[in-house]
């Protein structure tokens, strides 16, 4: 299925400098790419085929950044991401991308409305620290992470609701990424998503995936921080657009 035309390449290598770029410079980029890899093959499939895309580029962004994650955030989320990717797993084949997307476009929109709503205040709103708020997050994350791959604006929106320097922001999504990126692996080899077919295809698109994550790195080092908000912002809006239509 991989014998692909010269347009069907390009998207594709566009797709993977994309998911680069997002691991270490723009949060976000990635949920632009997958509706791209998507359109070239079945949705189903595709999830397999980003999901070695996505480790080798939060490779790159784990080496960069492997000091700048906020570990108290990832140990609050981690545990029920990990939990929302085995119901992903267990009810993949009785959802559908397509009657899940909508949920999540809905429900991304809610917590960026009440994020910029809470930024907007002219006395600072206190950080969200209760249980439920993590929990949320995380489950919901990880149910989407197993079927459509597209966790990436739930936790923009989580990360930016707590505040984080633009650094740690980008350390803390690469490592949650790493770990939860790695634990879905034997969930879609099982479901016959990762194949030797999808590995070979995945060797070509490396280079771009890396060539994007370079280009993060150095884009992150000059962008300011109020900049890098609203562009991740905007782009979690997007996201959740696309999702919805």
């Amino acid at each position: 299925m991989f014998n692909f035309s010269g347009i069907q390449w390009a998207i594709a290598s566009i797709s993977a400098f994309l998911f680069g770029l997002s691991k270490t410079g723009l949060p976000g980029m990635g949920i632009l790419a997958i509706p791209l890899m998507a359109g070239i093959m079945p949705s189903r499939i595709s999830t397999g085929v980003v999901l070695p895309i996505l480790i080798f580029a939060d490779i790159f962004a784990v080496s960069y950044y492997r000091r700048k994650a906020v570990w108290s955030h990832l140990f609050r989320l981690i545990p029920w991401a990990m939990t929302g990717i085995i119901l992903g797993y267990l009810i993949m084949g009785r959802i559908t991308d397509t009657q899940l997307k909508p949920v999540i476009g809905i429900v991304i929109m809610i917590m960026l409305t009440v994020n910029y709503w809470r930024n907007s205040q002219p006395n600072e709103m206190p950080v969200p620290t209760r249980w439920w708020f993590a929990a949320f997050t995380g489950l919901l994350a990880g149910i989407t992470t197993m079927l459509a791959n597209a966790a990436g604006p739930i936790l923009v929106i989580y990360l930016l609701a707590m505040r984080l320097p633009k650094t740690e922001f980008i350390g803390t999504a690469a490592w949650y990424f790493f770990l939860l990126n790695w634990f879905k692996v034997p969930f879609s080899a099982n479901l016959g998503l990762i194949t030797p077919q999808s590995l070979r295809f995945n060797l070509a698109l490396f280079p771009l995936v890396a060539i994007g994550a370079v280009s993060g790195i150095y884009l992150l080092k000059y962008l300011p921080e109020k900049t890098f908000n609203n562009i991740t912002q905007i782009l979690a809006g997007i996201a959740a657009i696309n999702l919805l239509f």
